[in-house]
């Protein structure tokens, strides 16, 4: 199944895809409100919407909480100079930085190094604390594409990456959530593409920290709630690393495709 927000007659409404069409979801006001029990969901069958023609929000736009992990796919560690380390690195995103599918990414003016980083986005779908990596997997509902768009040297003014994963309209989520379809999250590819290059791709079995890990150890610290977004890591390749650096400029165009799940698109654009 894959859920998605769509603009509709000027307010945000849940809906499902299915085919080239987007049904709304009747049965519940938003796509958080219906991940506590999938199953109930119920969509309207006629008056559908078209997914090329709708506008397409981030799948959920009220998370209460948007957990970030830099720093966990080897080649990425490596390329940072970084050292290694014993438990994940962590930030946090507000949820008015994402945009949806073919949304704009907005370049602020305060900085020109505005970098891509592909990642693989999990959704909670059953609330928890102190999960068991053996158990984390029941947890997660669905997978989405994400793209963690990066101020970068914002984020290196101090060791705290907050500011420079806080503009407004700077990460990329969606297309849609893709729920009850993927048992086993290691056999996905992710891939970034700018401009139609490939400048990222990797397997997710090649993460430092697994996505169980990744549960266990942040539900250590904080109750995961259902609609709370972890958004996983970036592999190697990023813009800020390489010579000469390749950042996002305003006409580009940015491509993450995670294999069955979809790709999310984000033209980019300066802010005003």
């Amino acid at each position: 199944m894959r859920l998605v927000t769509f603009h509709h007659q000027g307010t945000a409404r849940p809906g499902v895809v299915i085919g080239d069409n987007i049904h709304e979801i009747s049965s519940h006001t938003d796509i958080k409100a219906a991940l506590s029990d999938v199953a109930a969901i119920r969509y309207q069958e006629a008056a559908a919407t078209s997914v090329n023609g709708a506008e397409l929000l981030p799948p959920i736009t009220n998370p209460d909480k948007i957990i970030c992990v830099g720093l966990n796919y080897l080649d990425h560690r490596i390329e940072t100079k970084r050292p290694e380390t014993a438990y994940p690195t962590l930030f946090i995103r507000w949820p008015n930085t994402q945009v949806g599918h073919r949304q704009a990414l907005v370049r602020p003016n305060e900085s020109a190094r505005f970098d891509y980083e592909g990642e693989v986005a999990i959704v909670i779908g059953k609330a928890g604390r102190h999960i068991s990596a053996n158990q984390a997997l029941p947890h997660v509902v669905g997978y989405s594409c994400y793209n963690d768009g990066s101020v970068r040297d914002w984020q290196k003014h101090t060791s705290q990456f907050t500011p420079g994963k806080n503009f407004v309209a700077s990460a990329g989520f969606g297309p849609w959530l893709v729920v009850n379809e993927i048992p086993d999250p290691s056999t996905l590819t992710l891939t970034t593409r700018l401009n139609g290059e490939t400048v990222q791709q990797s397997g997710v079995d090649l993460l430092i920290f697994s996505i169980p890990e990744l549960i266990a150890y942040i539900s250590t610290f904080t109750e995961l709630a259902v609609g709370d977004v972890i958004v996983t890591g970036t592999p190697g390749g990023v813009g800020d690393r390489r010579e000469p650096p390749l950042y996002m400029q305003p006409g580009d165009t940015v491509e993450v495709e995670v294999s069955d799940i979809g790709i999310l698109t984000n033209p980019v654009v300066s802010a005003p």
